[in-house]
């Protein structure tokens, strides 16, 4: 059975449309629809009940020298309060999962996919042997909410003890909101400005209604799946189980600037050194669309006549007004401007090559 969010009857009581997502029941949409909750998360804030992804704590004296071996990026460079994106992957380079480190003063908190849970807690513990860690799955007692939008520190400014306007990107802070204990990260799955906020369990239905009441006047609408979807998409930001998996690496996805290949050994450094000096022999591009039809994820990818790749995400993109994808291709095929087609229905439609993030972050306008 899925497993319900805290806030499940609260979704429902919005006129939410439930679906089950990665072993949990959550709203895809909420009456307004998504292309408006995903424009009002452009133009102002939504708010997203994100509990079902999950979090660990990793403590003890050799927390640091064990997350340098089982994580991409340099741990070791990540300053205290800074949040950063890291992969946890295979001993031949594919990716077991997708993560942020937060790290604070007294341990490292690591939030993990919701369909990645059990796999990534039963995987650090496996990689635990010979360090002196602890390793806390803290996914049952912490509630996670996301605010996103350029209104998302007006909202939350007037509720939250510490000053937001010096909470850097990829930062995080220790503060109160609302009264209530909180970890406040500056990171954002949306490509605009917002915090994510980790808190006691048993705080989510007031921290909702707060938070919902202070932003209504600011135009705040709860998001959907949908929507999150969309949004994190026209930045060209990855999904495990389509753009990332056990059957791509970090380099294939572009992800190569979190992965740390001048540290010392870690799993997966000598596949992906193999593969870095080798060039990948696929990699993940965006298209669009030239001729009329939706891209759909594993959809195939024509070049020269033959199916050669496949759709990893495609959909149509509201703040673009355009049909757009994301697929991996042979290298040799990769390049800007190559047309290619996506087989729609039995019959290749024309697109093209084009730069990537469709939408530019709002982190780095100006």
């Amino acid at each position: 059975m899925p497993q319900k969010t805290l806030l499940y009857e609260r979704h429902l009581a919005l006129g939410g449309r439930m679906v089950e997502f990665a072993g949990w029941l959550l709203p895809v949409q909420y009456p307004t629809g998504p292309k408006v909750e995903h424009l009002r998360v452009r133009e102002a804030a939504g708010l997203f009940d994100i509990d079902h992804m999950g979090q660990v704590v990793v403590s003890g004296p050799d927390a640091l020298p064990f997350l340098q071996h089982v994580m991409t990026a340099d741990v070791g460079a990540i300053s205290l309060y800074e949040a950063k994106y890291s992969l946890l992957c295979y001993d031949d380079g594919t990716v077991v999962d997708d993560t942020f480190i937060y790290h604070l003063p007294d341990r490292y908190f690591i939030a993990i996919n919701a369909s990645n849970n059990r796999k990534d807690t039963l995987w650090l513990e496996h990689h635990a042997t010979g360090y002196d860690v602890r390793i806390e799955n803290v996914s049952e007692k912490t509630y996670m909410l996301a605010l996103q939008g350029p209104r998302a520190q007006e909202i939350l400014q007037p509720l939250c003890e510490a000053d937001l306007s010096i909470l850097a990107y990829h930062h995080a802070v220790e503060t109160r909101v609302a009264g209530i204990p909180a970890l406040i990260g500056r990171t954002g799955y949306t490509g605009e400005d917002g915090f994510e906020l980790f808190f006691p369990a048993e705080k989510a239905p007031t921290m909702w209604e707060t938070l919902m009441a202070q932003g209504a006047p600011l135009g705040l609408l709860p998001i959907g799946l949908a929507a999150r979807d969309s949004l994190r998409f026209e930045c060209c930001m990855p999904l495990y189980g389509q753009e990332i998996s056990a059957q791509t690496t970090p380099l294939e996805a572009g992800l190569g600037w979190a992965v740390a290949l001048a540290k010392p050994a870690f799993i997966g450094r000598e596949a992906l050194l193999k593969q870095r000096l080798e060039g990948p022999a696929r990699r993940l591009v965006a298209f669009r669309m030239v001729e009329g039809g939706v891209p759909r994820h594993g959809y195939p990818v024509i070049i020269d006549g033959a199916p050669c790749g496949e759709v990893t995400s495609g959909m149509y993109a509201p703040s673009l007004d355009a049909f757009l994808g994301l697929a991996y291709v042979p290298a040799a095929h990769s390049a800007l401007g190559t047309e290619i087609g996506i087989l729609i229905r039995d019959k290749p439609r024309r697109a093209v090559i084009v730069r990537k993030p469709f939408y530019t972050p709002a982190y780095r306008k100006g």
